[in-house]
């Protein structure tokens, strides 16, 4: 689905800038609005929420991946997430205006937009699940079996804090 998106994007020649970001750089800051649809060309990217101690890493993007903060994608509010460049990447960006008239150009558009949208529901579902019912065993597993690009693209002590467990436990579970 996210091939034949960028597919009919790019043969439309929607895409409004390319931009570069270095290891560590913030795309997007935590309490900040973002309303536009980024295309990872190249590189690979933390979604995040910070507490008071500690930050929660809660999805990741690498190449070929489509990424945004959703919830401030469709609200135009401040969110609460931040995106932060885990390597150099580079990026398409194209606004929320532009993409919803390609959107609502035709019903072919709209259709894939729905689907994108039920896919990354029931993605948010099963890491959900993952978190509050997993054992850290399961969670790895799982997580190999949905992405075992994530295992080549982001670094360990990333995919740790995103499974929830201490780098330890995951080189333990990754030895078995």
């Amino acid at each position: 689905m996210t091939d034949e998106l960028y597919r009919r994007i790019e043969a439309q020649g929607l895409w409004q800038k390319t931009i570069l970001l270095n290891r560590n750089d913030f795309l997007k800051r935590p309490g900040t609005r973002d309303t536009h649809l980024y295309y990872i060309v190249a590189g690979s990217l933390k979604v995040i929420i910070q507490d008071t101690s500690e930050e929660h890493i809660l999805r990741f993007g690498y190449q070929h991946d489509f990424l945004t903060v959703l919830d401030s994608f469709i609200t135009e509010e401040p969110s609460d997430l931040g995106i932060q460049a885990l390597k150099r990447t580079e990026l398409k960006v194209l606004t929320k205006a532009r993409y919803l008239e390609f959107v609502n150009a035709n019903a072919e558009n709209k259709q894939l937009w729905n689907t994108l949208l039920e896919q990354l529901l029931l993605q948010q579902m099963e890491r959900e699940k993952d978190i509050l019912i997993r054992s850290p065993r399961e969670r790895y597993q799982r997580v190999l079996r949905r992405s075992p690009q994530l295992f080549q693209e982001i670094p360990h002590k990333y995919i740790a804090l995103y499974l929830r467990m201490t780098p330890e436990t995951l080189s333990r579970l990754k030895k078995k």
